[in-house]
């Protein structure tokens, strides 16, 4: 599943939520992601320096409350976004922040619950979420194994082992060297939950790796331009990048296939192809095979080229011709043999 992450690329307009979604849908994508909350249920309005960003981020100087006032998703837009989401044939749904975000969004009969990396360690509030029944999707972007393992068991403590963990960087954006993306086959074998990448890095690559690693969930930040700024347009893909990522991960998920070590019809045509014994000189009756007289080449229409050493100062039975494809009735000490 690809997901379209809305995040506050909305910037504040309805119009502008359900354009991205509309766009979200033509770029190829499964699903579209919101967010559920409000500052208030985010953080409190507080000036004090706990509350002041400057970590490093996009976002510093900035008050927590302040960021999630200008880029939440007001709750009276949803039951439009929904709808929008279904007019243009993908999956909605959505982040929830808070208890109140959960029993709001079960209205909607969301297919899962996304839980944000911030929130992962907030196992009362997985454990609420999860008893709802739904799928439940993690991001892992802050947890140690000790964490992801309680945000699993307070799914799986309500009865609910429908769990998708998602590999996740949380820097913003992400840097390709910090995305050790190879953590997913571990987490799949170490959680035994489906796996899946939350992608923060500029580009597609990143997430095209992770299918081959196992991710069945891919989600990647969207917006219709990044000209359009905001708080996560720095780190969104467009619409052309979005649809490149996608056809790409398809491309990627037809050449994994199956294990199998049949031959494809088409590399069964080309086995005539292969090397094989041939006669390289005219050899008469009676004559030893020599590395002179006899080689491996192409085609594949003679003996397979390990019988070379066995055949090898052998006698011929039937005089044979350069350029013939050797058989063993053509060898006097096999025909003897099979006689």
């Amino acid at each position: 599943m690809v997901i379209a992450e809305l995040s506050a690329n909305h910037n504040g307009c309805l119009e502008k939520a359900k354009d991205t979604i509309k766009a979200a849908a033509d770029s190829g994508a499964d699903a579209i992601k919101i967010q559920t909350y409000t500052p208030d249920t985010m953080t409190i309005d507080c000036r004090a320096d706990h509350f002041l960003i400057r970590q490093g981020t996009l976002w510093d100087g900035q008050t927590l409350y302040d960021l999630y006032k200008t880029a939440f998703t007001p709750w009276e837009w949803h039951e439009d976004l929904f709808k929008t989401a279904e007019k243009c044939g993908i999956l909605c749904f959505s982040t929830p922040f808070d208890k109140t975000a959960v029993d709001f969004l079960e209205q909607f009969n969301p297919p899962a619950h996304k839980i944000a990396s911030f929130e992962a360690n907030d196992t009362p509030l997985i454990a609420y979420a999860a008893a709802k029944g739904r799928p439940m999707i993690i991001s892992t972007g802050l947890s140690d194994q000790t964490e992801i393992r309680d945000a699993v068991g307070a799914c799986k403590k309500t009865g609910n082992s429908k769990i998708a963990l998602l590999k996740c960087t949380s820097s913003y954006p992400a840097r390709t060297k910090d995305m050790n993306i190879r953590t997913i086959t571990d987490m799949a074998k170490r959680f035994k939950t489906a796996v899946g990448l939350s992608d923060h890095s500029m580009g597609i690559e990143s997430s095209c790796a992770a299918i081959a690693l196992g991710a069945k969930i891919i989600e990647k930040h969207f917006i219709i331009t990044r000209e359009d700024k905001g708080p996560d347009s720095t780190f969104s893909i467009e619409p052309e990048e979005f649809s490149r990522m996608v056809r790409s991960i398809r491309i990627t998920e037809k050449a994994l296939g199956k294990t199998t070590y049949t031959l494809s019809e088409h590399a069964r045509q080309n086995t005539a192809f292969k090397r094989s014994l041939f006669s390289v000189e005219d050899i008469k009756k009676g004559e030893k095979f020599t590395a002179e007289n006899i080689r491996s080449i192409r085609p594949g229409y003679g003996l397979a080229p390990k019988y070379l050493a066995s055949i090898t100062g052998k006698t011929a039975a039937e005089n044979i011709p350069r350029g013939t494809p050797l058989d063993f009735k053509m060898i006097e000490h096999f025909k003897r043999t099979k006689q």
